[in-house]
């Protein structure tokens, strides 16, 4: 097994508990102010939206989802998780948590998503011809040529996949940070 598909393993099985840590230091080291608070939901917002969304849609290796947001981005669970992310690294007001965020996604989310991509190529024949239409993560504004419009948004893959536990997350950071600016100010 190569180093880089080693890597990919662990960055696969890390990224859980590795946001739960990144989240207490997230909340010690976090600045906010209403401001900051009231722009980050620019982000966080749309990422929660895009992640609920996009649940609704993939049938997590069953088949190759390539329709609703599938059609713009291969990634749009990632992408929405990135937009939060970094929705509430803009809420903390600090740089040190905007570097660290953007090196945790690149050293644990692209090896994720590349060892993703080697699972859906080796099981899902389509998946080479997909790819070269759909970007990896930065969404197309039109939906791929060949994307399937068939599919639509399933309530029951929604609650599957527990996806409402992203918003649930979301309210909580925001009140965290809403009692650490009331009653922790520095």
């Amino acid at each position: 097994m190569s180093e880089r598909t080693q890597w990919q393993r662990i960055a696969r099985r890390i990224r859980v508990p590795l946001g739960f840590i990144f989240a207490a230091v997230f909340l010690w080291l976090a600045r906010p102010t209403w401001h900051t608070m009231l722009a980050s939901l620019l982000l966080v917002v749309p990422g929660v939206w895009l992640r609920a969304y996009a649940a609704g849609y993939v049938r997590k290796n069953a088949e190759l989802t390539r329709t609703g947001p599938y059609a713009h981005t291969r990634n749009p669970l990632y992408l929405g998780s990135m937009m939060i992310a970094f929705g509430f690294a803009a809420a903390a007001a600090s740089w040190i948590i905007l570097i660290a965020l953007a090196i945790l996604f690149a050293a644990i989310y692209l090896p994720t998503i590349r060892s993703e991509e080697m699972y859906l190529r080796e099981h899902f024949p389509g998946f080479d011809e997909y790819a070269k239409n759909v970007p990896r993560l930065l969404p197309r504004l039109a939906a791929a040529p060949t994307a399937d419009v068939s599919g639509s948004f399933s309530s029951k893959l929604y609650l599957h996949h527990r996806e409402y536990n992203a918003s649930m997350g979301a309210i909580a950071i925001y009140a965290a940070l809403a009692a650490r600016l009331l009653f922790f100010k520095r």
